[in-house]
This record gives C-alpha cells, sequence and structure tokens, in this order.
C-alpha cells in the first residue's frame, strides 16, 4: 500500500481556494463542522462517486479529508487505485480546527452526532463491559469482550475498522439520497 500525498492545516488552508475538497466521514460527522467549501461524499459512497471524482480530478487538484485522517488516507489509497490522483489533509478536521481554521456548518444543520472514533470506543466499550458482566453468568459471553480485543488488534494492524464500517450504516449515520445526489451535482460543477 503506498501512502497518499499529504498536505497540513497551513498548506491546505493557503491551497483552499484551488483544492476540491471530499469529506469522506458520515453525514453526521460531516454536520458537527468540516472545511469550507467541502463536499460529503461518505467513504462507503465513493465507489458510487468515481465517476464525478475522476472528472473533477481533471479540473483540479483533490484533497480528501475525514475527522483524523486515517479514512481519508484509505479514500486516497482506494481513488488511486482508480487512477486518481488525491491528498489527504494531514490529522484530518481536528488538525485543521486545532490550527485556528474555521469549520463551516451546513445550512440548518441541528445534528449533533458523535464522531466516529467516539461512537466505536462508546460501541466497542459497551460489548466489553457486557461480555464481562454477563461472563459472571454464563462463561461463554466473554467471547463478546475477546472478539472486540481481537477486532481493536486486528483494526490497529490493518488501518482498518469494521465497526466503524457496520456503525457508518446506521440511520443517523447515512446520507439522505438528495443530500448526496447534491453533492455529487456540485462535484461535477467544480
Amino acid at each position: 500500500m503506498t501512502h497518499p500525498r499529504t498536505l497540513d492545516a497551513h498548506q491546505a488552508s493557503s491551497r483552499l481556494h484551488e483544492l476540491i475538497v471530499l469529506d469522506v466521514r458520515t453525514p453526521g460527522e460531516y454536520a458537527t463542522g468540516h472545511l469550507p467549501g467541502a463536499l460529503n461524499i461518505p467513504l462507503d459512497h465513493l465507489t458510487r462517486a468515481l465517476p464525478d471524482i475522476r472528472a473533477a480530478a481533471a479540473r483540479g487538484d483533490i484533497l480528501v479529508v475525514c475527522a483524523s485522517g486515517a479514512r481519508s488516507e484509505n479514500a486516497c489509497n482506494t481513488l488511486a487505485d482508480n487512477g486518481i490522483t488525491t491528498a489527504t489533509l494531514t490529522g484530518g478536521t481536528g488538525a485543521w480546527a486545532a490550527g485556528g481554521h474555521t469549520l463551516h456548518h451546513p445550512q440548518g444543520a441541528t445534528r449533533t452526532t458523535w464522531s466516529m472514533e467516539r461512537q466505536v470506543r462508546l460501541t466497542a466499550g459497551a460489548v466489553v463491559l457486557t461480555g464481562l458482566a454477563l461472563g459472571r453468568l454464563r462463561p461463554a459471553f466473554r467471547l463478546a469482550s475477546a472478539g472486540v480485543a481481537g477486532g481493536l488488534v486486528f483494526s490497529s494492524l490493518t488501518n482498518t475498522c469494521g465497526m466503524a464500517a457496520l456503525l457508518a450504516k446506521l440511520p443517523h449515520n447515512r446520507p439522505r439520497q438528495g443530500d448526496l445526489e447534491a453533492a455529487l451535482a456540485a462535484l461535477r460543477n467544480r
């Protein structure tokens, strides 16, 4: 696996006017704040958006963004596998905000969805605690805790997260069809 080109928050800020910014977080995360002008194309919809992203890449440089940089790096690798050159924002929106840059919010956004990382931590912790508590009644329930531990190790080694992929399918993390279509239309017009 190759590592995509990276831009830090300062570099991205100075070039923001010339970049096409794709935010690959869930719609709920996107609503909590995104780079100015960023279009929300969730990671699990990236393949569907390939033709529009390829056309946009012919018109300008693409910067892929997520919360911390892990999902955007995976997105960049997927795009590279499809012949599309991109860059990722080092440290994601967290680094952008920490650098003193403003995060924008969609008009009328009232969603307060937690970041995917926070959702994963809550879910993993809840499953582990439940497995340990129920394991006092039936030892087989401890396997749930062991399964989460194994999943976390695998996640760390592969820089992927199966639990995040599952949580992304929950209704509050899914884009409304019109939102995704609007993002793709805006991408076509850039």
